[in-house]
């Protein structure tokens, strides 16, 4: 199976001031290109740009947006290279640059934010310039057997109050993720009001996009603890599935809360993560998982947070509850379906066996309430 993903690094400004012009000059000339206007760019690059204008002409009905485009480097003219070919301790990676007027083009150090593998595939790269400095994002690809036997099930609940709730097999104690990303969904949330009020709507547009990349680093770091936590477990990760939770009819607080919670990035960026390890992410549905015990199967109440079952007795925390359901619904596709799920180790497991199979009815497992 072939995987991709998208290494992003910055250009470190210890570097020689003639080559930022360089690089300054060669940009904005692109941006130039975008424009129709004559630029001088490298002939490669200058291709690339050409493309690039076709599609915003043809997307935008022959208009050209105002707007700055990250310059495009195909990969068979730019290089990265390591510190044992550079022999520079400045940094330990670094990328060829084609400038224009610039034979051999301009050699920069970047700080990716994860190592390089020299054996991975170097597709296209992109420039951008932001308030910052300069970045660079890298696209690579590898070829990924995906592991078709486990040990434990990996269970994630999305949800409103906890982005994500995380129980495993091996440990059944849950896992809450989401206490940073509501603050800052919050945040934003308000300070948007206030701004529309005053009517401010370039100052709103501004703080959109800030507010979704803070919210991006927040998404990645939760995916890549869970992922990590997937390889050291040796566990297949199974998610809910979350069609047709818009269509729910909640309330208009319930519904502003739904849609400015990013599920299908978080997601995305699990499967995305987990492909690159080797991991396989199964999808089950989740219906009823919120409504039904964890513990006997009963229809049970939520409320504030809490899940009660009228039958057990059992008290937890919905979000938990939710996990503890979509495990469970995991357990049964196996053949070991019914297993405790305080069982640390079910002994390996195929794959093959937890797809393709009707959803189980629920079975009678041990749980306490946290």
């Amino acid at each position: 199976m072939l995987v991709r993903k998208v290494i992003k690094a910055k250009i470190l400004d210890e570097m020689n001031k003639g080559k930022l012009e360089a690089l300054e000059r060669e940009y904005a000339d692109f941006q130039k290109a975008l424009r129709g206007e004559d630029a001088k760019l490298y002939s490669a690059t200058k291709q690339q740009a050409g493309r690039l204008l076709r599609k915003i002409r043809k997307q935008n009905g022959g208009k050209i947006k105002q707007r700055e485009y990250p310059l495009i480097l195909r990969n068979d003219v730019y290089r990265i290279y390591d510190v044992k070919v550079t022999d520079n301790k400045l940094s330990k990676y670094w990328i060829k640059i084609p400038v224009y007027g610039i034979r051999g083009g301009i050699k920069l150090p970047i700080k990716p934010h994860c190592e390089i593998d020299a054996s991975w595939r170097f597709k296209e790269a992109k420039i951008f310039r932001k308030e910052n400095g300069w970045f660079v994002h890298i696209t690579v690809e590898k070829e990924v057997e995906i592991e078709q036997k486990y040990n434990n099930i990996l269970a994630i609940d999305l949800g409103i109050r906890w982005i994500a709730t995380v129980v495993s097999t091996a440990n059944i104690k849950p896992k809450f993720y989401g206490k940073e990303l509501r603050r800052v969904r919050g945040h934003y949330f308000y300070l948007r009001r206030k701004l529309g009020r005053l009517k401010k709507f370039k100052a709103i547009k501004k703080i959109g996009n800030k507010e979704r990349r803070v919210v991006d680093d927040l998404l990645h770091k939760i995916s890549r603890e869970i992922v990590n936590r997937a390889k050291s477990e040796n566990a297949v990760i199974v998610l809910g599935d979350l069609k047709g939770i818009r269509k729910q009819k909640k309330g208009r607080k319930f519904n502003r809360k739904l849609n400015s919670f990013p599920y299908y990035r978080l997601s995305k960026f699990i499967e995305y993560k987990a492909a690159w390890e080797g991991i396989a992410v199964i999808k089950v549905n989740e219906f009823n998982t919120s409504k039904l015990c964890s513990r006997c199967g009963s229809q049970g109440l939520r409320r504030n947070g809490k899940f009660v079952c009228p039958n057990c007795r059992i008290e937890l925390n919905a979000d938990y509850n939710g996990a503890l359901n979509i495990l469970k619904r995991a357990l049964g596709y196996m053949s070991k379906a019914g297993a405790a799920l305080t069982q640390p180790k079910l002994g390996m497991m195929k794959l093959s066996e937890l797809k393709n199979r009707e959803s189980p009815s629920f079975s009678r497992g041990e749980c306490q309430s946290p």
